[in-house]
C-alpha cells in the first residue's frame, strides 16, 4: 500500500514540503522544541529533505483535527492559491451527496461502496482510488472519534476533479475503523479536491461542525437530507466563506 500512495503523490510531495520546523511551530502555537519533541516520538508527520524537517501544510492540519490541536489562521495562506475561490461545506456536500445504508463489513468493504456512490468523472478509476484511500488508512487510520471517519487521500492535489466534494455515508453496520478512541465507524465524510487550499479549509469547517453538539448528534441520530444540508448551511454562515479561517472555525 506505501509504494501505491508513494507513486500517487510523490510528484506532488516535494512541491507540498512548504513548511519548516519554525514555521510549523508558528501553525501550530508551540515552540521549535516543542516540534522537535513531537517528531521524536513520532507524533507529528515530518519528512527529512536535505538534512532538515519539512511538513505538508496539509499534514499538519490533518494531524491537529486528530489530535484536537489548535492552529494558527495562518494555516490557510497557501502560497500561490489566493486565486482559487474557497469552497462551502453546503457546496462540497451537495456535490457529494448523503447516502444512507452503506453496505460493508470492514474498513476496506465500506471504502469500496462509499465509492461506488460518490459522483466522480467517468475518468476515474475508482479501483485505483479505492487502493489510494488504502493506503492513506495503512499510515494512520482516519477514524477521528465518536464513531466518524473522514477518508481522504494523503495529498489531495492529486484527485483530478471539477470541485471540491465530501460525501456523507451512513453505514448500514458499524465497522472496526482503527480509530483514535477504539470505537466502531458509523458514518463516512469521504473527501475528495483537486487543491490543498479546498481540502484544507473543508477539513477546517468539516472538524468545526462536527464539535457543534446539535450538529454532532444529528449525524448520530442520521437526520434526513433536509435537516443535514440546512444544518450545514448554517455552519457556513457561522464561519463565512471569504474567510480563511476564524477564532471560531481553527481546528
Amino acid at each position: 500500500m506505501e509504494n501505491i500512495l508513494s507513486m500517487f503523490v510523490g510528484n506532488e510531495r516535494d512541491k507540498s514540503m512548504d513548511v519548516g520546523v519554525r514555521d510549523a511551530a508558528g501553525l501550530l502555537n508551540v515552540s521549535e522544541k516543542t516540534i522537535y519533541r513531537w517528531i521524536k516520538h513520532n507524533k507529528l508527520p515530518a519528512f527529512r529533505v536535505n538534512e532538515q524537517y519539512r511538513f505538508s501544510r496539509s499534514e499538519i492540519l490533518e494531524w491537529a483535527t486528530s489530535q484536537r490541536v489548535n492552529v494558527s489562521a495562518e494555516i490557510f495562506n497557501e502560497p500561490g492559491k489566493d486565486k482559487i475561490p474557497i469552497p462551502s461545506l453546503l457546496d462540497a456536500l451537495k456535490s457529494g451527496g448523503i447516502h444512507y445504508r452503506i453496505g460493508g463489513q470492514d474498513k476496506s468493504s465500506v471504502l469500496k461502496s462509499a465509492i461506488d456512490v460518490m459522483p466522480l468523472p467517468e475518468e476515474v478509476d475508482k479501483q485505483f482510488l479505492l487502493k489510494v484511500l488504502l493506503a492513506r488508512e495503512s499510515l494512520g487510520s482516519t477514524g477521528i472519534g465518536n464513531g466518524v471517519a473522514i477518508p481522504h487521500v494523503r495529498n489531495p492535489i492529486v484527485m483530478h476533479i471539477p470541485r471540491p466534494m465530501i460525501t456523507l455515508c451512513f453505514l448500514e453496520h458499524p465497522v472496526e475503523f482503527d480509530a483514535l478512541d477504539g470505537k466502531p465507524v458509523h458514518t463516512l465524510f469521504s473527501m475528495v479536491s483537486p487543491t490543498i487550499s479546498a481540502h484544507l479549509n473543508l477539513l477546517s469547517k468539516l472538524a468545526f461542525a462536527l464539535r457543534r453538539p446539535v450538529f454532532s448528534e444529528l449525524i448520530i441520530r442520521q437526520g434526513t437530507r433536509e435537516e443535514i444540508l440546512q444544518a450545514v448551511g448554517e455552519i457556513d454562515n457561522a464561519v463565512p466563506i471569504n474567510k480563511k479561517a476564524s477564532d471560531e472555525g481553527d481546528v
